[in-house]
């Protein structure tokens, strides 16, 4: 009997972390960020050879809605480049913004980071900004949002949507991803 209790307690506990993280991903999803934040700063994602992921056309896309409704914010593009990448994930984000009538004034860079914790690290070194709208796919967030009250940005989040193909696997990753985070501060 007492064998089955710990059995029941190890399999319940990690399925109570898990849901209350998964709370914290939709609640942080679901939220609305303010009209004319000076900046928006895209999450760099996969970019295959030249050509962006779906997870990061569909950032590209929410992105360029809230700039077409907030004329004066400015768009911070990040992420540097990793493997199968000829451009950095910021490069393929600044040519979308240009394809679509961003003003090249209105695009900067930040192209040397490999996670989301240096995504916003680097953009807060570069540009020293207060506080941003941040994009990323639904699922990325929570995290993403948490990393920026760490290095000092007050972040509005606005969600991408996660491709379906890849949704159960990206979850999963952040499920991990969020517990190291909460582990170890990174």
């Amino acid at each position: 009997m007492k064998k089955f209790i710990y059995f029941c307690g190890l399999l319940i506990i990690p399925l109570v972390i898990i849901s209350i993280i998964h709370i914290q991903i939709v609640k942080t999803a679901n939220q609305t960020p303010p009209s004319n934040i000076p900046y928006l700063i895209v999450l760099g994602a996969k970019v295959n050879g030249e050509e962006m992921s779906l997870s990061l056309q569909n950032r590209a896309k929410t992105a360029l809605s809230y700039l077409e409704d907030n004329p004066n914010t400015v768009v911070i593009v990040t992420g540097g480049k990793g493997n199968g990448e000829d451009i950095t994930e910021a490069e393929a984000l600044r040519r979308f913004f240009a394809d679509h009538n961003i003003n090249e004034k209105r695009i900067l860079l930040e192209d040397r980071s490999t996670s989301t914790y240096e995504n916003l690290k680097y953009t807060k070194e570069l540009y020293d900004i207060d506080e941003a709208v941040i994009v990323s796919n639904d699922f990325h967030l929570f995290r993403a949002a948490t990393f920026a009250k760490k290095v000092d940005i007050k972040g509005y989040p606005l969600a991408a949507e996660t491709p379906k193909v890849v949704r159960a696997t990206l979850y999963i990753r952040e499920y991990a991803a969020v517990i190291k985070m909460m582990l170890f501060g990174s």
